[in-house]
């Protein structure tokens, strides 16, 4: 009998607001979060999803919080939500899915050490944000874990490539329970970055941000049953422009290593990517479980999540599945693809009979 890790909790916090309760109604609801940015921002966006009302000094407390950025704020935000349920001990290991941490704390430190008179005097309380694994870190001393502690940068799919790292440290017994997940921020540099980047007139959805996280064992328990089985992830790139063939291939191999056939799928969850890696993975989709539920492009509801995108997508499979009786006893199947880094990524989840 296979071994598979588990999701046994998630939380999160999303331009729906606070827990997975909100994430859920919203998504139920296919209510968009994207509003017009408030003044104060001075981003070059008119439009975001941002989580409602998050201010970390409120959520967190003013204690260790003085020099923490957004970034590091949410993923600690929403490791203490989840831990609120689990209590996961200190042996507990943490894998969070970045793109750069914090571009805003690098584009302000860096920029404000070039412009004085000796640019090698940087703050030393914004150091620890300087590097992209500092919200990783920021997690593991919140929240006293001691296990492994690591930070994964895989573009779009970051949050599955997470999940992915969080099971090899599972069944190779690094840890007894792995807190994985993918958050993004929202702010002045990342807008201005994304407006540049799409200069060349392709559009682009307003941006969003927030972070999901989740409880992996390497098995359920009675204390801690699972809300989904990690059936198969598979991992590649599409070095030659050809989105269809690299999403294919990738969706038939995970299907095959989860032991399971198209028939098997109850719904299926595309990334809603940009350009034809998006619409790859839409055909892809439609033409191997053309009867499956197949959930909203998330893009259209909350934004352009960057990292934290794929770890949305699973929340959303998970919440979906939590609201559904045809969900047990089948399987979902989860596409994510990043076009600039050609880096695609597939789950499939187990849901056990009720």
């Amino acid at each position: 009998m296979k071994t598979h890790a588990v999701i046994t909790q998630w939380s999160a916090y999303s331009p729906y607001g606070a827990g997975r309760e909100a994430f859920a109604a919203g998504l139920a609801a296919r209510r968009t979060a994207v509003a017009p940015v408030e003044d104060g921002w001075d981003t070059g966006a008119e439009r975001a999803a941002l989580v409602p009302g998050f201010d970390l000094r409120n959520v967190l407390g003013r204690k260790g919080t003085r020099s923490m950025n957004r970034v590091s704020g949410l993923a600690v935000a929403t490791v203490s939500l989840l831990q609120e349920e689990i209590a996961a001990g200190q042996d507990s290991g943490l894998v969070l899915g970045t793109t750069t941490g914090s571009a805003e704390t690098n584009m302000v430190a860096m920029g404000g050490a070039l412009r004085s008179g000796r640019p090698y005097l940087i703050d030393p309380a914004a150091a620890p944000y300087l590097v992209m694994n500092g919200p990783a870190g920021q997690c593991a001393i919140w929240h006293d874990f001691k296990g492994p502690n690591a930070t994964i940068a895989a573009g779009r799919p970051s949050g599955l490539a997470a999940l992915g790292y969080a099971r090899r440290l599972l069944l190779t017994g690094r840890a007894a329970m792995v807190i994985a997940g993918a958050a993004e921020e929202y702010s002045r540099a990342r807008s201005w970055m994304e407006i540049r980047a799409a200069e060349d007139g392709s559009a682009s959805p307003p941006p969003g941000e927030g972070c999901a996280m989740f409880a992996i064992t390497a098995g359920p328990s009675a204390s801690r049953p699972a809300v989904a089985d990690v059936l198969a992830l598979d991992f590649r790139m599409c070095v030659d422009g050809d989105w269809w063939a690299a999403v294919d291939q990738s969706v038939r191999r995970a299907l095959l290593t989860a032991e399971r056939a198209p028939g098997d799928v109850w719904a299926t969850c595309a990334s809603g990517a940009p350009g034809q890696a998006g619409k790859a993975e839409t055909a892809v989709l439609e033409q191997t479980a053309g009867g499956a539920v197949a959930l909203p492009d998330l893009t259209g509801l909350v934004g352009e999540m960057d990292a934290s995108a794929s770890a949305f997508q699973l929340a959303a499979v998970l919440s979906e599945a939590a609201s559904s009786a045809e969900a047990a006893g089948w399987v979902a199947v989860i596409t994510s693809t990043d076009p600039p880094s050609g880096v695609l990524a597939t789950c499939v989840l187990g849901f056990a009979a009720r």
